[in-house]
């Protein structure tokens, strides 16, 4: 079974297009929406649906501490074998899913990363500045931790629980945005899990309201640091 770990915050309609969608695509799978939306409480139209559980936590504290909230809720049953977890504007495509399975599950994998910088990549709607800023970020990120990966900020993953279990008892210590994707790369390589990625398209959001903006920016340079000095401490 999959648990399906959705962050989310002022996406109220796309957040009900987007659980029907993944319902309809894996119906052997439950979804945790982890909303920060500060406006309105969507428990109502949720708490009657067994596929889906709602968290609401009213104020925005973080994209990173959201995954990692609804993990520490999704670890919980026993039933749910691969852990995903996707941003809730349809930028990351549920059909690729299905595909993305049977690459984790055939390479015995616990990370397997939606990349949106591998070969057969594709990526629409980006302004330059975006792409540029995206570009500057994956390049440092992987320049200071060196991972193994091309992609270091796309929230489109598939976990196992193994590496699940690392996450919610390591990760988050460093920031609460953006960071936190880093911050899980790193943790799992230094404790010598799996890690590989796959080709992605990713459409860029034209519903909803972006969280990226200059203070979360400055937050992520700053924890990218941070988690150099890490790594050079470990090793």
């Amino acid at each position: 079974m999959l648990g399906i770990i959705i962050p989310t915050y002022n996406e109220k309609e796309n957040i009900f297009k987007l659980s029907n969608r993944l319902i309809k695509l894996y119906p052997n799978s439950k979804i945790f929406i982890v909303d920060d939306t500060k406006n309105y409480n969507l428990n109502d139209y949720f708490k009657k649906n067994k596929k889906i559980t709602y968290i609401y936590r009213k104020n925005k504290k973080g994209r990173g501490s959201a995954v990692i909230e609804g993990f520490k809720i999704a670890i919980k049953d026993n039933k749910i074998k691969f852990f995903v977890e996707m941003d809730a504007d349809f930028s990351h495509k549920p059909e690729e899913l299905g595909k993305n399975l049977k690459i984790f599950k055939n390479r015995k994998l616990d990370l397997l990363v939606s990349s949106r910088y591998l070969n057969k990549s594709k990526i629409y709607n980006w302004s330059i500045q975006r792409r540029v800023f995206s570009l500057l970020a994956n390049f440092l990120a992987k320049l200071l931790l060196n991972v193994g990966v091309s992609d270091y900020t796309n929230g489109y993953r598939m976990y196992s629980k193994k590496a699940l279990k690392i996450v919610v008892s390591k990760c988050g210590k460093i920031g609460d945005g953006f960071i936190v994707l880093s911050e899980i790369l790193l943790k799992l390589k230094m404790n010598n899990l799996k890690i590989s990625e796959t080709p992605s398209i990713f459409i860029n959001r034209k519903r909803g309201e972006s969280s990226v903006n200059i203070k979360l920016i400055i937050q992520s340079l700053f924890g990218l640091i941070k988690l150099y000095l890490i790594k050079i401490n470990f090793n």
